[in-house]
C-alpha cells in the first residue's frame, strides 16, 4: 500500500452561496430534515425528475472529477461541483444538510465517507472519492465515484477498480420481488474473495423528493433487510470496501468518518429505480 501521509484537517473555506431563484430542500436552515412519510414507491413523473437531478449529479462530479490532479485541494473540487449545478439550477442537496458545509463530500485514501472539502491538497497516489447530490424540480439524484490521482499503487488501484465491479454486480441482481438483503450477499460474497472489508454501519439509502427516505440498502448480507423490492421503488447502492478492517472512527468535525486501522478504502455509488425487469440507473451522465 502507498506510504502516504495520514489525512489530518484543513482549513475550511466560507460557505458558497447559491442564487435565490434556485430551489431549496425544505432541510435548509434546519438542524435536520423533516421526516419523510410518502411512499417508497415513486410514480413515472417522480422518476423521470429524478433521472434529470441525477444526471446534473453525474455531470457535475464528472466536472470535478477532471480536476483531481496533484497540487489541487478538495475544496476546488468543490467550487467546480458547485458551479455546475448552480449553472444547471440545481441546489447542491449536501449543502446545509444537518449542518453540512460544502456541496460534495470528497474522502481521501482512510476517509471511508463525508469527507469536508477544504485546503487538503491532494498528492501523487493519493485516490479520492467525489460524492455529489443534486436537488432539482423537487427531487434528489445522488452518485458518487473513486478517482485515482497520478501514479496510484497497484493494491490501491484493484481496490478502486473492484469496489466498481462490486456495485455492477449488485445493481445487476436488483429484481422485483427480491429481497433488499441480495444487494448486501452479492458485494459482500465478491468483497470476501479479496479479502476486503465491507463497511457496514454506513449503508446505501431511500431517495426520492427526500435526501434520506428511510429505506436501509445495507452492503453485507444482512438478515434484517428483508423488504421485498417492487416497480418503481427508488434508492441507492453505494458500497464502501476496504483494504483492512471494516470499522471506523469519526472526526471531532462529526462527519469524516476514516478506516480504524487507516487502511485505504474506495465507494461507488449509483441511484437507481426498480424495473419491471431489473434497475435503472439514474445518475448517468
Amino acid at each position: 500500500m502507498s506510504g502516504q501521509s495520514l489525512l489530518v484537517p484543513g482549513e475550511l473555506s466560507p460557505a458558497r452561496s447559491v442564487p435565490g431563484n434556485i430551489r431549496r430542500p425544505e432541510y435548509v436552515g434546519k438542524p435536520a430534515p423533516t421526516p419523510y412519510t410518502g411512499p417508497e414507491i415513486q410514480d413515472s413523473d417522480t422518476v423521470e425528475r429524478m433521472r434529470i437531478a441525477g444526471r446534473i449529479a453525474a455531470q457535475a462530479m464528472e466536472e470535478a472529477a477532471k480536476h483531481i490532479a496533484p497540487g489541487v485541494t478538495t475544496d476546488e473540487l468543490d467550487r467546480v461541483a458547485h458551479d455546475f449545478m448552480i449553472d444547471h439550477g440545481a441546489y447542491p442537496s449536501t449543502l446545509g444538510y444537518r449542518g453540512y458545509p460544502k456541496s460534495l463530500c470528497s474522502s481521501v485514501n482512510e476517509v471511508i465517507c463525508h469527507g469536508i472539502p477544504d485546503s487538503t491538497v491532494l498528492r501523487d497516489g493519493d485516490i479520492v472519492n467525489l460524492d455529489v447530490t443534486a436537488y432539482i424540480n423537487g427531487v434528489h439524484g445522488d452518485n458518487n465515484a473513486t478517482y485515482l490521482c497520478g501514479d496510484v499503487d497497484e493494491e490501491s488501484r484493484l481496490l478502486v477498480e473492484r469496489t466498481r465491479e462490486s456495485l455492477t454486480r449488485a445493481i445487476k441482481a436488483v429484481k422485483p420481488g427480491r429481497q433488499i438483503n441480495v444487494i448486501g450477499r452479492v458485494i459482500e460474497s465478491y468483497a470476501k474473495r479479496f479479502g476486503y472489508g465491507v463497511v457496514r454501519d454506513f449503508t446505501g439509502h431511500g431517495i426520492n423528493s427526500s435526501f434520506h427516505s428511510g429505506l436501509i440498502i445495507p452492503h453485507y448480507d444482512s438478515p434484517h433487510a428483508t423488504t421485498v423490492m417492487q416497480p418503481g421503488m427508488t434508492f441507492t447502492i453505494e458500497p464502501m470496501l476496504t483494504l483492512g478492517t471494516h470499522e471506523y472512527d469519526m472526526w471531532d468535525d462529526g462527519w469524516t468518518v476514516v478506516t480504524k486501522d487507516r487502511k485505504r478504502t474506495a465507494q461507488f455509488e449509483h441511484t437507481l429505480v426498480v424495473t419491471e425487469t431489473g434497475a435503472d440507473i439514474l445518475t448517468l451522465p
